[in-house]
């Protein structure tokens, strides 16, 4: 084995233990540096979203992948969750299954919103802070470096990212137009200033949206984002005032504690007087606690609610999946096939080597024996030995190639090292 990884995503993690299981990019960051310590001699990535989280792990010879069991079990004590309730919901794959599954999940063949162009940034985080924790190698960096390979290819090829699709895109397109007949008159209230909050805000205005606010933990960054869409900045500490006068709320937030408390809302909820608030929490873990949604004239919608319209979604789509898995599935056998072939490389090198040995010594011998030959033939003649010995080595290392096509080349291997008399 050399491949491995476990993981779950919003179609098998219910959305409470999605939300402790979740990293920050600190967080992760810290957790793959356990890994390094725990697991000495691996290569590790860790993904995490607001609908997955998934851990990779390399290695090769006696630093072999931890089994789906450990993989699990460090998880769990990374988040301060008991393993038990992860077992049945994180499942586990190697080798070239893992390699499929990642190409497939770059590409948002695997995303609640099908073709997302978000998570190829989320991968592309993912790697760096990998390489920032000094947890990478040259298995995983092939590996995230042809999946961002094979992304470019499913979105330029296929016509499955050409149409807007997104988290974002969905909420505001299908889902806030389904609650009001328009937003043009609707206060709007965005709590975050990242990424998704600045996707959100420029769907809202085109969906008609005017009278738009922006509160942020950092005004700088609700500043910025205001002046290029045309919103509204405020301070954090007017979040409550905020709240007590909007139609409609969306929230982004990557804090780790719900930025909204049961106790936060009550004296909101008697400034509002009864009016309706419509919640839309896009954050992973959710900003708002839960019971908010259970007050009168609330209604509260997290990310997992957008499931049905993202299924819809993915139906109208559909087509482009074929021409899709296609991509995915030949960049897998392209990943493996490369892959299988760095077993061949000890034994090229020796075969190599040998042939230079040999080569090298009979034109010492022949040098010596026409001493009067100028250094232009002599140059001609090496270069001649070298031809024919690349000649000579052409069929065997094709055969290399072509064999590690099916799978590691052992048997071809191992004939190769009677044959020339190759040592380990």
């Amino acid at each position: 084995m050399t491949l491995a990884f476990v993981g779950g995503t919003h179609r098998t993690v219910p959305l409470p233990l999605r939300e402790r299981l979740a990293f920050s990019a600190e967080q992760a960051a810290e957790a793959l540096a356990r890994f390094r310590d725990r697991f000495p001699g691996r290569e590790g990535v860790l993904l995490s979203t607001c609908n997955r989280v998934e851990l990779y792990a390399a290695g090769e010879s006696d630093s072999a992948p931890p089994p789906r069991e450990q993989l699990v079990l460090f998880l769990a004590e990374c988040r301060g969750i008991d393993a038990s309730l992860l077992t049945p919901v994180l499942s586990g794959e190697n080798d070239e299954a893992v390699v499929r599954h990642l190409f497939g999940v770059a590409s948002g063949l695997d995303s609640m919103v099908l073709g997302e162009p978000q998570i190829v940034a989320q991968v592309k985080q993912a790697w760096a802070i990998a390489q920032e924790s000094r947890t990478t190698g040259p298995l995983t960096g092939e590996m995230f470096q042809a999946a961002l390979r094979t992304a470019k290819r499913v979105a330029t090829e296929t016509a499955l990212g050409r149409e807007r699709v997104s988290i974002p895109s969905i909420a505001v397109s299908d889902f806030v137009s389904g609650v009001f007949e328009r937003l043009d008159d609707k206060k709007v209230l965005l709590i975050g200033a990242g990424k998704m909050a600045r996707e959100t805000l420029r769907y809202l205005r085109e969906a008609g949206a005017r009278d738009i606010t922006i509160v942020n933990r950092t005004i700088e960054r609700a500043r910025t984002l205001a002046a290029e869409l045309r919103a509204r900045p405020t301070t954090f500490d007017r979040l409550g005032n905020e709240l007590a006068a909007t139609d409609l709320v969306v929230s982004t937030t990557g804090a780790t504690e719900p930025v909204i408390t049961t106790d936060f809302y009550r004296p909101v909820e008697v400034a509002r007087g009864g009016r309706p608030l419509v919640i839309l929490d896009l954050a992973i873990p959710r900003d708002f606690d839960p019971a908010i949604g259970d007050r009168p004239d609330v209604w509260l919608y997290s990310i997992d609610d957008l499931g049905r319209m993202c299924d819809a979604n993915r139906k109208s789509r559909q087509k482009q999946m074929p021409a899709a898995v296609a991509i995915v599935e030949e960049e897998t056998r392209r990943f493996m096939g490369d892959l299988h072939h760095r077993w061949s490389g000890p034994v090229i090198e020796q075969l190599r080597a040998g042939w230079s040995e040999t080569g090298d010594a009979e034109l010492e011998r022949l040098f010596r024996r026409l001493p009067d030959l100028s250094d232009a033939a002599r140059s001609e003649i090496r270069q001649s030995f070298q031809r024919y010995a690349a000649k000579m080595l052409h069929v065997p290392l094709s055969s290399l190639r072509q064999e590690s096509h099916s799978g590691p080349p052992h048997g071809l291997l191992d004939a190769l090292k009677r044959l020339f008399d190759l040592k380990e």
